[in-house]
C-alpha cells in the first residue's frame, strides 16, 4: 500500500476542480457531470501511475459502483461501494442511477467536490486544464 498511497497524495495535490458545466433543466441548476469529474482527476492520477476503474456489482433495485485505483506497481485501493437506487426499473432508470453512482463514487473516493465555474474559480490560482478532448474523456468514462 505504500506506493499507491504516495502516488495518490501526489495526484490529489494536482486535482483540478469539478466544474459545474451542465444544467439540470428541471431545477434550473448547474452541476458537475461525470465527464467534468473525470476531467478533474484523470490526468493527475495517470501522471502518477494510477489507473481509475469503476466496477459495477449486482443489485436488484439499482446500481452499486466501486471506484478502484490501481497503481502501476500492482497495488490497489478501493473507495468502497456506493448504492444508488434506480427510480425506474427500466434501462433509463438504471442508466441514470449508474451515472449518478459513478459520479458520486468518484467524487468521494478522490475527495473532490463540485465547484462553481465563475466566482470561485476566479478567486483561486489556476491549475493546468486537461489537454484531453471531450471525446477522449467520454471514451475514458465509457470504457
Amino acid at each position: 500500500m505504500q506506493k499507491i498511497a504516495t502516488a495518490l497524495v501526489k495526484a490529489q495535490k494536482a486535482f483540478g476542480p469539478a466544474l459545474k458545466s451542465s444544467t439540470n433543466p428541471h431545477f434550473k441548476s448547474r452541476y458537475a457531470d461525470l465527464a467534468a469529474c473525470v476531467e478533474a482527476v484523470i490526468d493527475a492520477l495517470n501522471d502518477n501511475g494510477i489507473a481509475l476503474v469503476q466496477h459495477s456489482h449486482d443489485c436488484a433495485d439499482g446500481i452499486i459502483i466501486e471506484t478502484i485505483f490501481i497503481h502501476e506497481s500492482g497495488e490497489m485501493i478501493s473507495g468502497g461501494k456506493l448504492h444508488v437506487p434506480a427510480t425506474k426499473q427500466d434501462a433509463q432508470g438504471y442508466g441514470s442511477a449508474m451515472t449518478y453512482a459513478r459520479r458520486y463514487s468518484l467524487q468521494a473516493a478522490c475527495g473532490i467536490a463540485p465547484e462553481d465555474d465563475d466566482g470561485n474559480q476566479a478567486s483561486r490560482p489556476s491549475k493546468p486544464k486537461s489537454t484531453r478532448t471531450k471525446a477522449e474523456i467520454e471514451a475514458l468514462i465509457t470504457a
